[in-house]
């Protein structure tokens, strides 16, 4: 099937054939063009609908199925769910997304997480979803977001944009860009500070970006930067009595992550004859996370002595705690214990692709191959403390100074190095075999070593290797002029991470999966991906109507969990069984004149495929040893069965109006795999939206997020509270505990353009 062909500069993907004098700088994720007829694209216009760029959002708003869990309560921690995978943050989610800035992998390399808080959302000009393909390399088991950010002639002149909300989010940007075709620069900064919805909940966020482009038409060159440092409180989930009696309550508090993060990039390019071209992309970068997590502690005055404090539960405490090498003495003044968890992350990593694209017609349409390699390698420096603190009346903690170790392992300082290289060569091709069918194949091998180096001891020391080749095939067919028809299968693959990797011990389970213990190995992580479609298209009477149905399945084996352990507030990561993941997924778009009425639908089931227990000592439906029995067919938590969103705008001579809709159904606990529990409240939220030019180059926009103030949750699960009182809820005992959505927000923007 010929594919549509995108010829921005910096778009990540390949551009329409052209002769070699007149090659423009393309900027490609490995592969080029591949799969681009069945990705789900996100224009600037989708970008920018709300006056203010939000990229999370907009995918939710645009991508059947694709959902935004806030699990811990910050905007810009929050986790992009996709057919039961997630691109998220935090460590322990079903991470099965690669993501893409500008042809250079985005997930970090320690545990794979995408850090949504150091995107430069005011330089993007699109954002593309694709279909899993390993081509596009490691962890695509969901599919892979490819983020293209604008040059100096998209994004050209001086442009300032400024917004306030009513929560007490005040924030801005300002972009120069210039140049011509041939050479350009852009340059965008963006400033935000951000009170939070929540209690003692506030984020700041820095973030600068350049890239310049030299274009001299047989070859070519981009140079990019990119500079972030922010300071997020995300504090969680909290019991859903704490809930019903104050909507914007926190359970415990503090739990900060400051982050510092640059990156440089060079991508030279050369055209090969008529039709090809040579690309070279190479990045290095820096990431420093310093996190601080107040929580609650299971420690209590020792069995074998009460004038001293030992962890345990709440039967038994007979592990002793030590600092410096003494034993803690239990202080009668202190009414309840907690912990001050910090780690500390410091990652050095770079690399390079190398790859060789050519793109012509032939008779029967466009043929384009791909063949490259692509290197990286990361080095980690990971530290972390528990201090010993005292749970306050607002249920804040104050650390007592005491850095504490346990007898037996339960807690220790950490202090580990890693070392991870990937090495791959990768190919695809596009051949039409006829004017109406073709074949698209790829295929890549991986060679991805990870090494550990315990700077305490030994415990951690390890050596892990795994190598893969995951192939891809797919048939696209021409049914009519306007209906086309597609069908193919995937083998992807996603390796343990080093953080997963160095904690998957039981027997020493990790704090907040921040704490790295032992190594037993972990196996990596398959799925088997078969996908099918329709779509098409119409016009007629003056309006147009896309439409697109497709079907689609993944069997994942291996699947890479994380466990909660006995220990309160620790887990640790472990192979579980198989899981399918299957779903249908319909979206329709009708314009004509300036209205645009638009649909989505997603039906996604994901289900264990195994028998098996695995812990969960906080769910009320647990065994006397913590341990919940998961059955074949079980649900997946944590993803909706349902999803639908619908729009409704129309837009005039310098004005736009909207109205959208996102609904989801109800999930499945986090720590309820056996589905012995009720599932989250389905919900459905409204937001509307406009802008209006209000002087030439001089725009002001509005957006009014969850117009009826509707109280809904977008993740749950358990916690522990029956050893805690809450003032606002006095007498709460159930374990259920939800991560709220926010409440009714009134955004206002101005944009000029000078």
């Amino acid at each position: 099937m010929r594919k549509t062909s995108l010829v921005m500069a910096g778009l990540l993907a390949s551009v329409s054939p052209v002769c070699a004098e007149e090659a423009p700088i393309v900027v490609t994720a490995p592969g080029g063009a591949i799969d681009l007829d069945e990705a789900r694209e996100i224009d600037p216009q989708a970008l920018d609908i709300a006056g203010k760029r939000d990229l999370g959002r907009a995918l939710e708003r645009t991508v059947p199925g694709l959902t935004l869990a806030e699990s811990t309560g910050n905007p810009w921690q929050a986790a992009i769910t996709w057919r039961g995978f997630s691109a998220s943050a935090l460590q322990g989610a079903e991470q099965g997304m690669a993501v893409y800035l500008d042809g250079v992998r985005f997930n970090q390399p320690f545990g794979d997480v995408v850090l949504l808080d150091v995107v430069p959302e005011m330089a993007l000009a699109n954002a593309q979803l694709n279909d899993a393909n390993p081509v596009l390399g490691r962890n695509t088991l969901a599919g892979s977001l490819l983020l293209t950010t604008h040059d100096g002639v998209s994004l050209s002149g001086l442009r300032l944009q400024a917004d306030v909300d009513t929560v007490g989010s005040l924030g801005g940007s300002a972009s120069l860009g210039l140049g011509d075709k041939a050479d350009n620069l852009l340059v965008v900064a963006e400033a935000r500070h951000d009170d939070g919805w929540r209690v003692a909940s506030p984020s700041t966020l820095k973030r600068v970006f350049a890239k310049g482009v030299h274009d001299a038409g047989t070859w070519g060159i981009e140079v990019q930067g990119l500079a972030a440092d922010t300071d997020l409180t995300g504090n969680g989930v909290a019991p859903v009595e704490l809930l019903a009696a104050k909507w914007n309550a926190v359970f415990t508090t503090p739990d900060v992550t400051h982050t510092r993060f640059a990156r440089l990039v060079a991508a030279p390019w050369i055209a090969a004859g008529e039709t090809g071209r040579i690309e070279l992309r190479t990045h290095w970068q820096t990431l420093t996370r310093k996190s601080a997590n107040g929580d609650l502690a299971d420690f209590g005055a020792c069995e074998d002595d009460a004038g001293y404090l030992c962890l345990g539960d709440d039967d038994e405490f007979e592990e002793p705690l030590l600092a410096n090498g003494a034993r803690v003495v239990n202080d009668p003044a202190v009414d309840d214990y907690a912990v001050f968890n910090r780690g500390r992350e410091r990652t050095r990593s770079g690399g390079a692709m190398l790859q060789w694209l050519d793109e012509r017609e032939t008779e029967n349409g466009t043929r384009r191959f791909a063949v490259g390699a692509s290197w990286e390698r990361a080095r980690t420096r990971f530290t972390a403390t528990t201090e010993l603190g005292e749970l306050e009346e607002d249920r804040s903690v104050e650390g007592l100074g005491l850095l504490l170790t346990s007898e037996e392992g339960g807690i220790t300082p950490v202090d580990v190095v890693t070392r991870m290289s990937d090495l791959a060569l990768f190919a695809s091709a596009e051949v039409p075999l006829t004017p109406a069918l073709t074949v698209e194949a790829g295929g890549r091998w991986s060679r991805n070593t990870v090494k550990l180096d315990d700077r305490l001891g030994d415990a951690l020391d390890g050596s892990h290797r795994f190598s893969r080749l995951n192939p891809s095939i797919e048939f696209d067919y021409a049914v009519g002029a306007d209906v086309h028809a597609t069908a193919g299968f995937a083998l992807t693959s996603r390796n343990p991470t080093p953080a997963e990797l160095s904690c998957a011990d039981p027997e020493s389970p990790c704090t907040l999966a921040n704490f790295f213990i032992a190594d037993p190995p972990l196996k990596a992580m398959t799925a088997r991906n078969w996908h099918a479609g329709l779509s098409g298209g119409a016009n007629a009477f003056g309006a147009a109507l896309t439409w697109r149905v497709n079907g689609w399945r993944s069997d994942t084996k291996n699947d890479i969990r994380m466990i909660a352990s006995e220990v309160r507030g620790r887990a640790y990561f472990a192979n579980l069984g198989e899981s399918r993941r299957q779903g249908i997924e319909a979206s329709a778009d009708w314009r004509q004149g300036g209205w645009r009425l638009s649909g989505s639908y997603a039906f996604t089931d994901a289900k264990f495929r195994q028998d098996f227990a695995v812990s969960s000592p906080s769910n009320p439906e647990a065994d006397e040893d913590g341990l919940v029995e998961v059955q074949r067919g079980d649900r997946l938590p944590g993803v909706p069965r349902h999803s639908v969103n619908l729009y409704a705008g129309r837009a005039g001579r310098g004005w736009e109006l909207g109205l959208a809709m996102r609904a989801r159904s109800g999930q499945v606990l986090v720590g309820d795999e056996g589905n012995d529990n009720a599932k989250t409240p389905a919900y459905a939220v409204f937001d509307m939206m406009g802008r209006v030019e209000v002087a030439p180059g001089i725009e002001l926009a509005a957006e009014l997020r969850n117009m009826f103030d509707r109280h809904y949750v977008t993740m749950g699960t358990f916690s522990e509270i029956d050893e805690i009182e809450l003032a606002e809820a006095p007498g709460a005992d159930n374990p259920r505990a939800y991560a709220p959505g926010a409440p009714r927000r009134l955004t206002v923007s101005v944009r000029a353009r000078f």
